[in-house]
């Protein structure tokens, strides 16, 4: 059974009376065309998908409103919770064991968990905004909750109370842990506002790229250079935001505490809301399309309760779909029938004893179902780049502590180690800056692609690269141990070795920089152009869920390997023992790399076998217009 049994409640009559496969024809090329299809393959501002104002009525004049201004005024809040965002991930694990006297290694999981926690609730954060409040409210509340969450952290580390005494406590006690440690209550306190900050940036992530692509005019002729322009210059503003943090963060720690770093990071959360609430005139925004949750929800029912009924059954009228060009889902325009996941089709299965009036629980539209589909058929591509989030959390923390131990040296200038990181960031700005003057007409050579690569082709060539770098990573960690042992370190882990240069980790760290932009950016620009149109700030939550996977599975990862590889009783390290040099740092890079190699063959499988939905809508259009000219 094809689209063209696509049928809406009005056409019962028309079964068994003549003509009946001609009206289904000319039914199934209307559906397709009746959003402009024929303009960029239904990419237009048309039916359900007009914006609207902040009190939800039409914008007339897009001319003023959106644009590159509406985008400017997002793309400083996004900053602002990077900045948060990486200068918690790098500075809470030094505050933790310098400051709250906590184990080095429970730290980084704790750390680990909030990263984790701060990117999977990022689904919770889309569904609202999807679902109820506009992806403008949801960023609204959700980056107070931030702000609040930032501010409870910066008084744990000003007030004296909330930390445990710090008297008697040098060095050499922190290393044997006869530092007083802090009490429950404190970690109690720390860890709750920790969370309190991860929740609010679950409510920001998965709206903001969305709410800034939604300023473009899909209408216009360019507006796939500006979407792919914007996603760059997005992720330009977090590689920024990221910079700040290894930088200005950890030089104000430094000089002047850690309640004056964390409250940097507050204050500049505070400046940036104002700067959003500041653009709300400028902004466009989209209707909010009701609970998808309950739309998933009634298919898989709906599909369920028809399980057993036949498509070939005398009861079958046709495909439901709701009469018009519009659909009923509110954002949203129609999405032409599709055959994957032909099992979900017995949804939409309207039968004869369904009546004129069905429950959405027994019969769903077209449309409906559809949407399913796609969140169903987008997962594997996003699942993929979860081992990158692994190598990239992995990286947070291991080499922080490989850096310890080597020369930061820059000439004269002597870098903190928990500035080692800014260099990922670097090198993505760098990249990103010349990303439209040198990648693109290379790659456009090669590929021939207009934008010089596909969205997938990014993903994968970045999800390539993170295996050269945690390669490169695996390479280094072994002759870096050998020298340490060599020259008598072993014992010493927290000692730099002048000899060695701690800036033979920018290889890795630009490596995986290059990995990061071409992998993460074209994941999001992916996932923004094939979610539903009243999904996409859900499709925008599964990248930053696998980032949030990335995590907890680096997390697992880690309590296995150290079960596994160490022994205590026989005095035997494991591979991730505090002390980096005793530990083997090195075979645990080789089994990422491992683990990263099976993830590309499974991504380029997965990839090989997607179609675009532009290019699946094209192809149903030209089946349609040559069975309807056929049929003449």
């Amino acid at each position: 059974m094809d689209s063209s049994e696509i049928r809406s409640p009005q056409e019962g009559s028309l079964e068994g009376t003549p003509g009946t496969a001609m009206s289904r024809k000319k039914l199934a090329i209307y559906f397709i065309e009746s959003e402009d299809r024929r303009m960029a393959f239904g990419r237009g501002y048309t039916a359900g998908s007009t914006p609207v104002d902040i009190h939800g009525k039409s914008i007339v004049d897009l001319s003023k409103t959106g644009g590159w201004i509406a985008a400017f005024f997002i793309f400083g809040n996004e900053m602002a919770e990077r900045m948060a965002y990486f200068g918690l991930s790098v500075n809470m694990v030094a505050f933790m064991f310098y400051v709250m006297h906590r184990p080095f290694t429970s730290s980084s999981n704790a750390v680990n968990n909030f990263l984790g926690i701060s990117q999977a609730s990022s689904v919770l954060g889309g569904f609202l905004a999807d679902a109820y409040l506009g992806r403008y409210w949801t960023i609204a509340i959700f980056t107070t909750i931030y702000l609040a969450g930032l501010t409870g952290i910066t008084l744990c580390a000003t007030i004296g109370k909330f930390v445990p005494n710090q008297e008697d406590c040098d060095q050499f006690s922190l290393l044997l842990g006869k530092c007083e440690p802090a009490k429950t209550w404190q970690m109690t306190y720390l860890y709750t506002f920790l969370y309190i900050t991860a929740f609010g940036a679950a409510g920001i992530r998965p709206c903001v790229s969305s709410f800034g692509a939604d300023q473009f005019d899909e209408r216009s002729k360019n507006y796939k250079e500006h979407l792919d322009r914007f996603f760059n210059f997005f992720y330009l503003s977090v590689t920024i935001g990221a910079i700040m943090a290894f930088t200005a963060v950890v030089y104000v720690q430094m000089q002047y505490g850690w309640g004056s770093a964390f409250g940097s990071l507050a204050i500049a959360m505070g400046i940036s809301n104002m700067v959003f609430f500041i653009g709300t005139p400028l902004y466009r925004h989209r209707l909010p399309g009701g609970s998808p949750l309950t739309r998933v929800a009634q298919v898989l029912v709906a599909a369920f309760r028809k399980r057993k009924a036949p498509f070939a059954s005398s009861d079958f009228i046709g495909f439901y779909e709701v009469p018009g060009r519009h659909s009923a889902i509110k954002g949203s325009r129609k999405i032409p029938h599709t055959h994957h996941f032909r099992f979900l089709d017995k949804a939409a299965l309207q039968l004869k004893e369904d009546g004129g009036n069905p429950s959405p629980w027994r019969l769903c539209t077209v449309t409906q179902v559809e949407e399913v589909k796609i969140l169903l058929k987008l997962i594997p591509i996003p699942a993929c780049t979860i081992m990158l989030n692994v190598v990239l959390t992995e990286f947070l923390t291991l080499s922080v502590q490989q850096a310890y131990t080597l020369n930061t040296h820059l000439g004269r200038l002597k870098l903190p180690v928990t500035c080692m990181p800014v260099f990922p960031g670097l090198s993505i700005f760098l990249i990103l800056s010349l990303y439209y003057s040198i990648f693109v007409p290379i790659f456009r050579r090669i590929t021939g692609h207009p934008h010089g690569a596909s969205q997938l082709q990014r993903v994968g060539i970045g999800l390539a690269v993170s295996i050269l770098s945690v390669a490169w990573a695996a390479i280094f960690e072994r002759y870096r141990r050998n020298y340490a042992i060599k020259h008598e370190y072993e014992a010493i882990f927290l000692t730099a070795m002048p000899n060695l240069s701690a800036y033979w980790l920018l290889i890795q760290y630009c490596l995986i920089g290059v990995a990061e932009v071409f992998c993460i950016v074209g994941l999001l620009e992916f996932l923004y152009e094939e979610a539903p149109d009243a999904m996409k700030s859900i499709g925008s939550a599964y990248a930053a869920l696998a980032g949030g996977l990335g995590c907890f599975v680096a997390t697992i990862i880690n309590n296995i390997i150290k079960s596994a590889t160490g022994n205590i009783d026989k005095g035997q390290p494991s591979w991730l023992s505090q002390n980096i040099n005793t530990g083997r740092f090195d075979y645990f890079y080789w089994l990422l790399t491992a683990l990263s190699m099976i993830n590309f063959c499974i991504f380029i499988y997965c990839a090989h076998r997607y179609k675009y939905r532009a290019q699946q809508d094209h192809e149903m259009m030209e089946k349609h217009e040559m069975s309807y000219v056929g049929s003449s």
